[in-house]
Order: structure tokens, then sequence, then C-alpha cells
């Protein structure tokens, strides 16, 4: 079995983490989004091709072409028109039966189990706000429809993203035409398939999807389990509760209910909670319901509710607003 990582967009509503790297490079539990899907395919499949396209050097050296057991071979979208574009890369590579997947949700192992008991599937799951995915209509667990981000209420299952397919889908794919977007939708073409064939809708049972920053810290806390998670060789002077702290870090200060990524100091008297503070940052004060981005200096700040941008320096103020 092949498995297909879409890995290739440029995320803006993760910004600012991603204005600097890749969004399946953002970690979560102290490991990228794209090493936990890679963690959990690893006993299903053999190989995987890595769709990548914005800033795709970083994920290319940070992955390497092995992960584990796992045969790691990249494809590129050259331009950015759409998931159904990203897919048809990776044609040449494709043997018949394989798994599709985006690189910057979380899929569980029982997902993947699960996913790859029928000829064609696709991943649902229930939420409580439909409106913000595409949504599924099955009948008999048998995909009929699929509404991308309907207006009026038609269900409360909606699709993850992760799908089991066949070369098929590349025919359909080649097909379609281009959508409000501008871009070539992989949906439009499982909403074709499901035409001629039967597309099995399989419940999920630990679907993490990450749709802004503030979601990684939900994502992060559910994989630790509300415990700490410290990197390697960082080192804990203050009090950290139900945080991930990277690699490489000097903790002085507290840290609750946030991320503190590779290389970065939160000094002595200082604080930061419910926020995930980027890399290589330095922060003296107090950082509350934020998102500071890799690089940034800031030192004798308060910062609430707002995000700052990479490489900023902010010293002596309180900030409530996004710095761009």
């Amino acid at each position: 079995m092949q498995a297909v990582i879409l890995a290739a967009g440029k995320s803006t509503r993760t910004y600012p983490l991603t204005i600097t790297k890749p969004k399946p490079l953002l970690k979560a539990a102290n490991k990228t989004l794209l090493e936990h899907n890679l963690k959990n395919l690893k006993d299903f499949v053999d190989d995987a091709i890595i769709v990548v396209g914005y800033k795709k050097n970083l994920i290319k050296k940070h992955i390497g072409n092995k992960y584990k057991n796992l045969k790691i071979r990249y494809a590129e979208q050259k331009q950015q028109l759409g998931t159904g574009n990203a897919l048809l890369m990776v044609e040449k590579y494709i043997k018949n039966e394989f798994i599709s997947l985006y690189g910057d949700d979380i899929y569980s192992k029982k997902d993947f189990e699960n996913i790859i008991k029928n000829k064609y599937s696709i991943l649902t799951k229930e939420v409580k706000n439909p409106q913000l995915f595409g949504v599924i209509v099955e009948k008999n667990k048998i995909l009929t429809n699929l509404i991308e981000k309907p207006q009026k209420f038609v269900s409360n299952l909606v699709n993850t993203g992760l799908y089991k397919l066949d070369k098929k889908i590349f025919v359909l794919l080649k097909k379609l035409k281009k959508s409000k977007r501008n871009e070539y939708e992989l949906t439009d073409a499982i909403k074709d398939l499901s035409k001629d064939e039967k597309i099995y809708c399989v419940k999920s049972k630990k679907w993490l999807p990450v749709v802004n920053a503030y979601d990684l810290l939900k994502v992060d806390s559910i994989l630790r389990g509300n415990k700490n998670f410290i990197g390697k060789n960082s080192k804990i002077y203050g009090n950290v509760r139900n945080s991930s702290i990277g690699n490489d870090c000097t903790i002085k200060g507290d840290v609750k209910n946030s991320i503190i990524m590779d290389k970065s100091v939160i000094d002595k008297d200082s604080a930061v909670e419910n926020s995930v503070v980027g890399e290589n940052v330095y922060v003296s004060g107090k950082i509350l319901n934020s998102v500071i981005a890799d690089n940034a200096k800031l030192k004798n700040v308060i910062v609430k509710n707002c995000k700052i941008w990479p490489n900023k320096k902010i010293s002596n103020k309180t900030v409530e607003h996004d710095v761009k």
C-alpha cells in the first residue's frame, strides 16, 4: 500500500507561524504534524509520496528519504492550483491502491486501519461547526454528496481529507474544471467518483484538524494528555504546567497551557499562558493568549490576545494588537 501526503500549500490561516515554515512542520507534542502522520502510517504502508511546494526544501531536509521503515519520495506542485492538482502530481508513482491525506491534520492509526478496508473510502467526523468544512451526505454509509462549507445546515458529518483511492481518480482529476476559488478541487473528483463507485463513509476515531495557530494548542494538549513534554537539552528553572517545551530551550519563568518551540528563552519573572511561542524567541514579560512567531525578541512587554510576526523586536510596551 502507498500513501500520498498533500503538503504543498501556503497556509495563511496559521500565520504568523507559517511565514517561516510550512504548516506540516509545525510541532505538537514536540513532533511535527507530518511526523505524527508518518508514525501512524508506518504499519499500513511502505511507500509515502509527499507533495511539496511552499518552502519545500525545509520539508525535504527535515524528513529525508526514509522515516523508520517508510520509503519517502517527493513530488512538487509548482503552482498553488488546489488539492486536485496536487494529487495529480503523484500519478507516475502510483501502482494502484493508495491512501491520500492532508499533511497538516493528524489522523490516528485506527483511522488508517479502517480506511483501507474498502476499495474506496472517505474518513468522516461529526463536528459542532460543519459550516467550516466540506459536509458529507451519506446513505447507508455510502457517500451521496459532498457540499463545501454550506451556508444552511445539511449535516454535522464532515470530510476530514483522508481517502482510500486507486488510479481511477487520476482520470477524473484530468477532467476537472477550476472551482470558484480558481483551483482544481479534489472533492469535485471524489463526487464524480461516487457517481460510478461506492465510496464508504468511515467515521474517524481521532482526527485532529489544525485550521489556525490556536488549534495547535488544542491538538498539543490532546496528544500530551495534559502532561508536560520537555525537549532535549532544555533547562527548566521556573514552573511549567500542561505545556510542550521544545529542544534547547531555557525556561526561567512560568509557562502554562502553552507551546514553546526550539531554542527559545522565557526569562526570569516572565509568564507565558495559553500561547504559542515560535523558535529562537526571547521573552521578558507576560504573554497571554497570543502567538509569537520565530526569532521575535520581546523585552519588558505585556502581550495580550494578538499575534507577533517573525523577527520583531519590541521593548517596554503593552501590545494588544497584531504586530506585522
